[in-house]
């Protein structure tokens, strides 16, 4: 029993700790709005949760469609010797080319935000071992889903579809 009561304790806690993370991700996506891009924000993290690295979609303002709030705070994280022990905290899920990142570098642990406007590669992350935990964030659901209605087009450009080919992810179904 007291171990029971001794592990829903630790996970309240890894919980607010992630909520805490979640809030230099949020930042970075109002920070990207404020730039007129697409708010969409990620801090990577170690495991003692010593901020690494935070980034934001920046392909707009770059013009660059690399630029996405995981590679770009996976690259201001610098290199490190593993990242297995690390914890990607991103606004959203992770699209398919940003989960390819978290499986190339192994990545352990992704936190994010929501996943009501976009599932991306959650479930493939997770069928391959990765831990992720979806904090069901509706300031993170509303900031995007506000973006979205605004600007319809530079969305579907951003997770690889255009205006006349259906998106299988506007019912969160998943590309």
């Amino acid at each position: 029993m007291r171990s029971a009561v001794r592990e829903e304790h630790q996970e309240m806690e890894a919980l607010e700790q992630y909520r805490a993370m979640l809030d230099v991700a949020i930042a970075e996506a109002r920070t990207g709005l404020g730039e007129d891009g697409i708010p969409i924000g990620a801090a990577l993290f170690d495991a003692g949760g010593q901020l690494l690295g935070r980034g934001r979609n920046r392909r707009v303002q770059e013009n660059d469609p690399s630029v996405h709030a995981e590679t770009d705070a996976f690259r201001k994280a610098g290199r490190q010797r593993s990242y297995r022990d690390t914890i990607m905290v991103t606004t959203l899920a992770p699209c398919w080319y940003c989960s390819g990142l978290v499986r190339q570098f192994n990545i352990g642990t992704v936190v994010v935000g929501e996943t009501v406007n976009f599932q991306g590669g959650v479930a493939w992350l997770r069928e391959n071992g990765v831990q992720v935990v979806d904090l069901q964030s509706r300031e993170c659901a509303d900031i995007l889903s506000s973006f979205i209605a605004a600007n319809p087009a530079i969305w579907n450009e951003d997770i690889g579809h255009d205006l006349e080919t259906p998106n299988p992810n506007s019912s969160g179904a998943g590309p």
